[in-house]
Order: C-alpha cells, then sequence, then structure tokens
C-alpha cells in the first residue's frame, strides 16, 4: 500500500484516549511528523498542547471541537483516527465528523479493522465526493504464501521483537534507520503496520491479512525493501508470548527470515499488559529467557539471533533508566539503550558489526 502523508495537514481524532499510552497511532504520528499535524481532538486535554499531555511534540494544540479542529485557521486537508474507538466500532458522534470532514473535502486515513470505506454511509458520500478514505489495515490483493525468499536477499534484514505488545518496535526502528541513514547505509523500514504505513507512506498492516498468507506478506515486504538497500529493518507486532496476538509475530519472524532480531522490552513491565481488558496473568520472563524463546522460534525456518535490546523507560527517571539500561547489559551480555531517550548508538554499532560479518 503507498500513501503520501507530506501532502495533508491532519486533524489527529484522539477523542478521550489520548496519552502516552492510550494513543499510539497519534502519538507516534506527532513524533515523526510534528509539521504535518495541525491539531488533535480530544475533549479531556482540551486547551492543552500535546506537549503537555505526551511530554513532546510541541505546541501542536488539543482541541476540544471538531468544528474547530477543521477551521480555516487550522488549515486540516485531512482527518487521521489516531486510536480505536471502544469496541472497534464508530461512534454515532464520530460518524457525524467523518461525515463533515468528507463534506468539506477532507480525506479519512484510518486504522481501523473496520473499514470506514465500506461503510454504507460514508463510503458512498466519499466516492460522491471524490474524496480518499485510505483504510490503512486493508490488505493488498493476491498475497502469496511464504517459500523461503526472503532469506535470499542480499541485504542484512533485522526485525523487532518484543516482550509484550506497545513496547517500541516500530519506534526502535526509526530510531536506528535514521541513525544508519545519517551513517550513509542504505537502509529501508519496513512497514507492518497501520501507524508505520502512515508515517512511512508504503507497507501492508500483516494483523489484517488472513493467518495463511502473514508470513507471505511480511516476505513480500522484505523483497521490496531489499531493493537498492543494504539494511533492512522490519517492524515487529505483538509479542510470541502474548495470548491474542503470537500468531503475527511468529508470521512475521517465519516469513521475514531476520538474520538478527532486536527484543524490545518496556522496563517497568512484570506481565502482558492488554489483553481485552482481563487482568493479565501471563508474567514476562527474564530478558535471557525471552532471548532464548526467540531464538528457538526462529531456528527450525532460518536460525538467526538477538544482536541487542531496546529498552522503552518512557515512564522512569534518568537515573532509573540508566540503571535499567546497564542491568538489561549485565544480564544479556548485548549492547542495550533506550534509543528515543538516549542515543541508538550501541545498537547501531551492532547491527553495522553483525552485517560487515554475512
Amino acid at each position: 500500500m503507498g500513501v503520501e502523508p507530506s501532502q495533508h495537514r491532519f486533524l489527529i481524532l484522539a477523542d478521550g484516549q489520548f496519552g502516552p499510552l492510550s494513543s499510539k497511532t497519534a502519538n507516534s504520528c506527532i513524533r515523526y511528523f510534528p509539521e504535518r499535524i495541525v491539531a488533535v481532538l480530544d475533549r479531556e486535554h482540551a486547551g492543552k498542547s500535546v506537549q503537555d499531555v505526551l511530554g513532546f511534540g510541541g505546541p501542536i494544540p488539543v482541541v476540544g471541537d471538531f468544528a474547530r479542529g477543521i477551521a480555516e485557521g487550522h488549515g486540516a486537508t485531512a482527518v487521521l483516527i489516531g486510536i480505536a474507538p471502544m469496541g472497534g466500532r464508530l461512534p454515532d458522534e464520530w460518524r457525524a465528523w467523518l461525515r463533515s470532514a468528507l463534506e468539506r473535502g477532507l480525506e479519512i486515513w484510518s486504522g481501523l479493522h473496520t473499514f470506514i470505506g465500506d461503510d454504507p454511509e460514508l463510503g458512498p458520500l466519499a466516492r460522491a465526493k471524490g474524496v480518499r478514505i485510505l483504510d490503512a489495515r486493508r490488505p493488498p490483493p493476491d498475497l502469496p504464501i511464504a517459500d523461503g525468499r526472503a532469506a535470499e536477499v542480499e541485504a542484512f534484514v533485522i526485525l523487532t521483537v518484543g516482550s509484550d505488545c506497545n513496547v517500541g518496535k516500530m519506534t526502535a526502528q526509526l530510531e536506528l534507520r535514521d541513525e544508519l541513514v545519517r551513517r550513509g547505509h542504505r537502509t529501508s523500514f519496513v512497514a507492518t503496520g497501520q501507524t508505520g504505513i502512515f508515517i512511512e507512506g508504503w507497507g501492508t498492516a500483516v494483523d489484517a491479512v488472513a493467518a495463511d498468507f502473514i508470513a507471505g506478506a511480511a516476505e513480500q515486504l522484505v523483497l521490496q525493501g531489499a531493493r537498492g538497500n543494504d539494511i533492512v529493518l522490519v517492524e515487529g507486532q505483538g509479542s510470541l508470548l502474548h495470548p491474542g496476538y503470537s500468531g503475527v509475530t511468529l508470521g512475521l519472524m517465519h516469513g521475514a527470515c531476520p538474520d538478527a532480531l532486536i527484543l524490545c522490552h518496556q522496563s517497568t513491565r512484570d506481565f502482558i499488559g492488554d489483553y481485552h481488558g482481563r487482568e493479565p496473568w501471563v508474567r514476562i520472563p527474564p530478558l535471557p529467557e525471552l532471548i532464548d524463546i526467540y531464538e528457538r522460534a526462529a531456528r527450525p525456518v532460518h536460525p538467526t539471533k538477538v544482536i541487542g535490546i531496546c529498552l522503552n523507560t518512557f515512564d522512569m527517571d534518568e537515573a532509573a533508566a540508566r540503571e535499567a539500561v546497564a542491568r538489561a547489559e549485565e544480564e544479556t551480555g548485548l549492547p542495550a539503550t533506550d534509543p528515543v531517550r538516549f542515543a541508538a548508538t550501541p545498537l547501531v554499532d551492532a547491527i553495522i558489526r553483525e552485517a560487515a560479518m554475512i
């Protein structure tokens, strides 16, 4: 799927869920193309800036009125849905907002599992107005069954894997990509989720692909990402530990055939933290055990190894964060860092070192 975020100025819809952990898509778009965000709609934080709410993003305003958010003064040309509504269905109020946006000629960018373009009201309205609805999770047609071709690319392929969902697998790869490019390496970021697609402009949301074709989708993406590049950074999804999302993780591993893995973990998280509102019951094991789990899972199809640890320390003070990084290095014998808070240097050095050996 190809998209062009640079052509738009977005109003992000995050009503009722705008926060450091509850609005992943909104937050990542704010982090990686803030110049394209005109406002965030969230009535709970109206009147604040995104910096006030997230701790980054600068003076982008948070507004409490949809009409104000798409008013001429803000200059929005598209509405980007930055959260998932409860139950995955569009609330009636959202439907009215999106109808208003389409009537004004604004595009709708959505990463929801429910495709807005198929909505019996909004879809026909968009077509009548000649306005695009981008359903980023809609899978491409004719995906292949994986047959191991990703293992044959000349580029060095790295996949991020995690102790849980929402621990920074996409963010890690984007930070590593930026540093590798800065050092002169031909590097691609392969988006496998809706947020990555919004940021990078292409990719496939593999969690919306039928199970038999997840690995094939990953393989196809690696083949595309390897064209003209020496290093391919594949965005990870889910976790092998997660009762709900382990299937997409394994499909990515077997389809991408990575030469190396980066293990991502939120330092303060002890249990799998999101399972449809239930109390968590799956304990996250120590990092060395996690490394063994992932390397064993990959081995039958394409042996690989974890070469570094990426920590998410957003909810720790700096002293505790540095201690967590040092402890991860001591426990695993591998380089570790929080690439957003500190430098990506240790992990980039490891990637360059390993890539030179193949």
